[in-house]
């Protein structure tokens, strides 16, 4: 039997890659895991982000202010009849679409995230289960689907052909992330938010979290987009979100990442994690004020 020959991008599609950037002065890839699409299993993502939907609906932060202004004239619409939030969660990035779209479905399979969506609600808006490479969706149904910091948890390809068969002709796909953390008004707090994401990421490894889990690296989005070939336009763009919080908000949304929540879930302490000295840090920077923050957010557009 000959060997199968794969081209680059589908050997990258069909197989699950984790992909992490080494801080070291010359950057190379490490590659984690090798998995077909067939055997893909989720359920250790699923379990990652439940048990904290609450708290994590609470801190987290909403979709950008200008997301509609950017996406609907691409779409060529000024009110969406459908807006489809693949991987909604708690339900904080399908509720910015409610005063914008006509209605608005968002599609989660963690039980307990879209539970605390469904407990908020929302007049246009409904919730189902299902996944991004299934949603059980009418075809040519919606005007934008999107995905809010949730892209790296699907798998590429039949993601994209599902948006793609859901969108109609000239409907907008957008995956948005936001740079972590946020800039704050301390940049004594910021670096030891950042040594703690360090810290956090290199003890998951350690403990053999990351292998269990299905995921793809962000800065690949856009290049996974273009060469799917699902796309006619495919492009990125930079937006800004104004945010505030104090040192209360800052630890929790430390808290609201799942790599965190999986640690305590095993039994480390928040000193293993250093987040009393976030704490400290912050309350000495901000006591009681709430600043200004700033997001990044990097919206990666196809169009069908």
């Amino acid at each position: 039997m000959k060997p199968k020959v794969f081209s680059l991008y589908e050997f990258w599609s069909r197989y699950n890659v984790n992909q992490e950037q080494t801080t070291t002065k010359s950057s190379k890839w490490m590659l984690t895991f090798f998995q077909p699409m067939n055997d893909l299993d989720f359920s250790a993502t699923l379990e990652r982000f439940t048990g904290f939907g609450s708290h994590y609906d609470k801190m987290r932060p909403s979709a950008p202010t200008a997301l509609a202004n950017l996406l609907c004239p691409i779409a060529r619409c000024t009110q969406p009849d459908i807006v489809v939030d693949l991987g909604c969660g708690t339900g904080l990035s399908t509720r910015y679409w409610a005063s914008h779209a006509r209605s608005v479905i968002g599609v989660d399979p963690t039980d307990s995230m879209r539970e605390q969506a469904e407990a908020i609600g929302g007049a246009n808006i409904s919730y189902r289960k299902g996944y991004s490479h299934s949603t059980g969706l009418s075809d040519q149904c919606a005007d934008i689907v999107t995905c809010a910091q949730s892209l790296h948890w699907m798998e590429p390809p039949s993601t994209f052909t599902e948006s793609t068969r859901i969108l109609r002709k000239g409907g907008v796909f957008a995956a948005y992330d936001y740079d972590w953390p946020p800039s704050t008004s301390s940049w004594e707090v910021d670096l030891v938010y950042a040594q703690c994401t360090a810290l956090a990421r290199n003890l998951e490894r350690e403990h053999g979290i990351t292998e269990r889990l299905p995921q793809w690296d962000k800065p690949g989005h856009l290049a996974r987009m273009q060469e799917s070939g699902c796309f006619r336009y495919v492009r990125e763009s930079l937006l800004h979100h104004r945010d505030k919080g104090g040192a209360d908000r800052i630890v929790g949304v430390f808290l609201s990442q799942g790599y965190v929540r999986s640690l305590l879930k095993l039994g480390l302490s928040e000193k293993d994690l250093q987040i009393d000295r976030l704490r400290n840090t912050a309350a000495k920077a901000f006591g009681s004020s709430t600043p200004q923050w700033f997001w990044s957010v990097r919206v990666r557009i196809g169009v069908k």
